[in-house]
């Protein structure tokens, strides 16, 4: 299928491991930092701690949802000791930016990290600017991708219109609530397991493994035909 860009007015856009590459590792910090944190709440060995830990990303979405509804663990405990990692590795992307700037329509992001992390990853990567809205864990009532009532609530608060809008998401799941609604969606493979669940269940519009550069070209073709 071929993107038309004058029938688009949104832009959705995941964070982590989507608008920067993988292979950075910066979530990768946030993955330890996520053991590291369980492991000193419950007391547990490293691989004890990897084993809950995926047990409430599983189970619940987010590891910070398991421990919210199994342990009643305060978020803003949790999110303050993941995020707490070096950024250093993000570098700018200057042609990044320059794709968002040309492509026409509202830019929003919608993750499951928090609004200051973002910013951080943002600013960073020198993108910032280009995003109008940031829809965080804490606006979906900390209620995680690919919730439905996570989905609605980033529909109600952006005002996105789902039928002339775009997703891009690193982890195929995530995409199936934006194609029910109507959203061309766009999926960003990397090499961590999750980021293959729901691949095969058909609400993949587009699988792109070099975000930049299809935006660029994208940005590249309004070009030649203005």
């Amino acid at each position: 299928m071929t993107l038309d860009l004058s029938e688009l007015e949104h832009w959705v856009f995941d964070l982590d491991n989507t608008l920067y590459p993988a292979a950075n590792n910066l979530f990768d910090q946030v993955d330890r930092r996520m053991g590291e944190f369980i492991a000193g709440k419950f007391n547990l060995g490293p691989e004890e701690a990897r084993v809950l830990q995926k047990h409430f990303f599983k189970t619940h979405g987010t590891t910070l949802r398991g421990l919210m509804s199994e342990h009643d663990v305060a978020p803003d405990e949790f999110l303050d000791f993941v995020h707490n990692v070096d950024f250093s590795g993000l570098e700018e992307n200057r042609k990044l930016a320059g794709a968002l700037e040309s492509l026409p329509g509202r830019k929003v992001i919608y993750t499951n990290a928090d609004t200051p992390y973002a910013e951080k990853v943002l600013d960073r990567i020198g993108i910032r600017d280009h995003f109008e809205d940031i829809f965080d864990i804490r606006q979906a009532g900390f209620t995680p991708k690919p919730d439905r009532e996570s989905f609605r609530k980033m529909i109600e608060h952006t005002g996105v219109n789902a039928e002339r809008s775009v997703m891009v998401e690193d982890i195929a799941r995530n995409l199936a609530p934006a194609r029910e609604a109507g959203m061309t969606t766009v999926w960003v493979p990397t090499h961590q397991m999750w980021s293959r669940e729901g691949m095969d269940d058909g609400h993949i519009d587009y699988t792109v493994g070099d975000l930049t550069g299809w935006l660029s070209e994208l940005a590249a073709s309004l070009e030649q035909k203005a």
